[in-house]
């Protein structure tokens, strides 16, 4: 299968596409959700479990769009793993440092990460990226590029559209309900914003703002 992954470009229809699409953004998100609750678990020492994201469920979206941008970036290069690695260090590293410093540096919104705070936070630039996290996001891609997308792609090939297109995309519209009501919706509704309902139920959330 990954040989012949890596000899052909798999051509998708409208329908495999979107599902594709929906499918990667729900787990990259899922994903990425993990690695911080995880990280932050080690980076205090196993004392304290963080509530990461800004949303109820456990899904964290720079993770969906770092996702995204691997994919286009490198899934032509397919055949090369170090391209594939060093593209994905500096795709995701631009990413991270842009969202950082534009959400906080010029907006001065919440600052969701800082690596001047953190373990393992060699070459760091401003505490918005720094080498460990690229290294990790590179690994990342190597995953999503040899494993999670080849088996995306056998996936869609072979699965009933008519189930998988609407799962994918009501699964995936779940999530970005939940992400446009924390971000921008929640003055509207009776319902407090994700952070604030956990930190109401004793949960604590990791801002450095």
């Amino acid at each position: 299968m990954l040989k012949e992954y890596l000899e052909n470009d798999t051509k998708l229809n409208r329908k495999e596409f979107i599902t594709l699409f929906c499918i990667i953004g729900v787990i990259s998100g899922i994903l990425g959700w993990g690695y911080e609750v995880a990280f932050y678990y080690l980076d205090s020492g196993f004392k304290q479990v963080y509530m990461r994201g800004g949303n109820f469920l456990p899904w964290i979206n720079i993770y969906m769009f770092g996702a995204y941008l691997i994919i286009l970036l490198t899934y032509k290069r397919r055949k090369h793993p170090l391209q594939v690695f060093l593209i994905s260090a500096i795709g995701t590293g631009i990413l991270e440092f842009a969202s950082g410093y534009i959400l906080y540096g010029k907006l001065g919104w919440v600052k969701c990460w800082d690596y001047n705070k953190e373990i393992l936070s060699f070459g760091n630039i401003g505490g918005y990226v720094c080498l460990r996290s690229v290294t990790i996001f590179a690994l990342c891609g190597l995953l999503l590029i040899y494993g999670i997308l080849p088996l995306l792609f056998k996936l869609v090939k072979k699965a009933n559209m008519k189930i998988l297109l609407p799962i994918s995309i009501i699964v995936f519209s779940i999530f970005m309900i939940d992400e446009i009501y924390n971000l921008l919706l929640y003055p509207f509704f009776p319902i407090p914003r994700a952070p604030n309902y956990y930190k109401s139920i004793g949960l604590k959330y990791l801002y450095y703002k």
